[in-house]
């Protein structure tokens, strides 16, 4: 999860808190000896006090494989030191595994492009770096975060390699999630398939349908949406590193992108490619914007199912009352008993929220000027917060909620005996309208199709209950 500490604070400096004095271009900054971090990061904290909540891990994650992946190359191609580059590589080896988390504390909502996340990231490995050499936090002569840590990077080809890599890092969770989710529905489908219940459509009375093949279908729908999320993520496999800060490539070495990609493919696990127009990675938003929609599009009909899940559920007394959802928890404070859809009621909202971040991040894209969208930040943000919590979401639905669903067998049958629509069936023997003429008697008497059907001497009875038998009605 996000650290969320208090807004505008790092490392607290109190009057007996050892300090030392780090220099940018602006001047000097004192901050607290013990923190990694030095003074550019030490700036966004007094800038930036927005939110409280710091980058996501797995971008964390992606910002250190991209920084260990340049270590290494720009040593090989002879761009910085052999040893500085094994000094990087070992912190970034360190922070892999778990060390200094707590020193990357820039707020989410940061200055233009996430400038002061790259620097967050080159000034703790920088220091982490001097410190394994021997010498003091700050001392940026031995060990720079600028020319050593970004060396032949730019914050404009760092962060969006960054955001894409982290995107599939998180997504991976998400599709086995999605597959669980697919798996427990179509279990359901099997479960439910001999139970026959009334069709609706427009909330109201429809042909007879196969409680098992509604959940067979929201099963089917998640797998489909599973493979448009596959198809969107592909893109984010093609990656704008060397590109520097515009996309020229300035600075860089001629053989350093092509290994770059090498390199950050082994690291990451993930068949990265280079992109054919490094300027247009740079500026360039849709591949985001491709993820959220897909992702937006999965929500919707995950609200459709939702929906559908508490409505059957309705009652117990008063409502439909065709399945029972699983009770996790009392529903009122002040009515004894009551059991409220408390899983699909979480998953309903976490879709509400990820359909707003689809929109701001939509938003965002279209915000980018000439060969910069400088709103990278938050694109990152709410992309990886959306999937972070709709993983999180489907988990405990597909646990607390989706396995458990038991059906009510009594109510679903006397529904499906019950539906005027039944009379459908009847269309081809004795035509529409005197179909719909039964239909009305049925509703104003509260006689069955059938009773009425026999008063009238409409079909023969064999004939009659053929067409009638709700299992022919519904197929195999």
């Amino acid at each position: 999860m996000p650290v969320v500490a208090p807004v505008g604070r790092g490392f607290p400096l109190l009057a007996s808190t050892p300090t030392r004095k780090e220099k940018d271009p602006m001047g000097e900054v004192e901050l607290p000896d013990s923190v990694y971090y030095g003074v550019q990061t030490q700036r966004a904290l007094n800038n930036f006090p927005i939110s409280g909540i710091t980058a996501d891990p797995d971008f964390i994650k992606a910002s250190i494989l991209i920084k260990k992946a340049a270590a290494i190359i720009n040593a090989e191609l002879g761009e910085i030191d052999q040893n500085i580059s094994h000094l990087i590589i070992q912190a970034c080896d360190e922070v892999l595994s778990g060390q200094f988390r707590d020193n990357f504390v820039v707020d989410v909502y940061q200055s233009g492009a996430g400038t002061s996340h790259n620097m967050n990231i080159n000034e703790v490995l920088a220091n982490r770096a001097i410190e394994l050499s021997g010498g003091k936090k700050g001392d940026y002569q031995l060990i720079s975060p600028n020319d050593h840590v970004n060396c032949a990077q730019s914050t404009n080809d760092h962060i969006p390699t960054a955001m894409r890599i982290a995107c599939l890092i998180k997504s991976s969770e998400l599709l086995k999630t999605i597959d669980e989710c697919s798996k427990s529905l179509e279990e359901k489908g099997t479960e439910f398939y001999p139970i026959i219940k009334a069709g609706r459509t427009h909330l109201k009375d429809a042909v007879p349908v196969r409680l098992g093949r509604e959940f067979q279908v929201y099963s089917r729908g998640l797998s489909e949406h599973k493979v448009r999320l596959q198809n969107a993520l592909e893109e984010m496999k093609t990656i704008g590193i060397g590109g520097t800060a515009i996309g020229t490539g300035l600075n860089t070495h001629p053989l350093y992108q092509s290994k770059m990609i090498a390199e950050l493919s082994k690291l990451t696990g993930f068949d990265l490619k280079a992109a054919p127009d490094l300027m247009l990675a740079t500026q360039n938003m849709s591949p985001f914007v491709g993820v959220s929609n897909a992702i937006k599009n999965l929500v919707l009909d995950l609200t459709k199912i939702c929906n559908d899940l508490r409505l059957m559920d309705s009652g117990p007394t008063t409502g439909l009352s065709e399945i029972r959802l699983p009770s996790v928890q009392p529903g009122s404070s002040i009515m004894p008993g009551k059991i409220n859809p408390s899983m699909v009621e979480l998953v309903n909202q976490v879709c509400i929220d990820v359909k707003g971040n689809c929109s701001k991040i939509e938003d965002a894209s279209s915000q980018g000027q000439f060969e910069l969208n400088v709103m990278m930040p938050i694109i990152n943000f709410n992309l990886l917060h959306s999937i972070k919590i709709l993983t999180n979401a489907l988990k405990v639905w597909n646990e607390k909620c989706l396995k458990g669903i038991t059906a009510n067998d009594e109510r679903c049958n006397q529904y499906a005996e019950g539906s005027i629509s039944n009379v459908t069936a009847l269309n081809p023997e004795i035509g529409y309208l005197k179909a719909a003429e039964i239909a009305k008697e049925a509703i104003a008497t509260g006689k069955t199709i059938k009773e009425i059907c026999k008063e009238k001497q409409l079909l023969p009875d064999e004939r009659l209950n053929e067409l009638l038998d709700l299992e022919k009605q519904v197929g195999k």
